[in-house]
């Protein structure tokens, strides 16, 4: 019977197992940089948005108000990563809250509200897909972001 053997067979199962080790934090790692290419598009996008003055007539082309704006850039981020099930996930969200207090909202405005009302719309607010269209914008880039930081991770393990 034939006998066959490898040079160096351990230290390249040494490294294969390095690699198993790490894959989530490689994970992570790639899809962070990915998030950061979508949250720059989505932070394009609310810059872009229309402003309107509070008081205009409901003629005049409607945008959102400046606090809105504001509020919104203050509050983008990427959301802390999760794991569920082998799968690591993130989101690009609004947290806290406009300048704009009301007896309802004491704290202000929640910033994912008004985003998602900008987004789909509202009886007194037309409609505007700003995160739609900053996510098919920075589809190809964030993946291939991802790509090259996996493949950076994956080579410095390797080598």
């Amino acid at each position: 019977m034939a006998k066959i053997e490898f040079a160096g067979m351990d230290e390249y199962l040494a490294k294969l197992k390095q690699l198993g080790n790490s894959t989530e934090g490689l994970c992570k790692r790639a899809l962070y940089d990915g998030a950061g290419v979508v949250a720059d598009a989505v932070r394009s996008e609310v810059q872009s948005l229309p402003t309107t003055d509070r008081n205009a007539n409901k003629g005049e082309a409607q945008g959102i108000l400046e606090y809105e704006k504001k509020g919104l850039l203050e509050g983008l981020g990427v959301a802390a990563m999760k794991v569920e099930n082998g799968r690591v996930m993130t989101r690009i969200d609004f947290d806290g809250y406009n300048r704009l207090k009301s007896k309802k909202y004491p704290n202000g405005h929640p910033n994912s509200m008004v985003a998602r009302a900008i987004n789909s719309g509202t009886s007194k607010r037309p409609k505007n897909a700003f995160m739609a269209r900053a996510v098919k914008a920075a589809r190809a880039k964030a993946q291939a972001s991802m790509s090259a930081r996996m493949d950076a991770d994956i080579n410095e393990i390797m080598k």
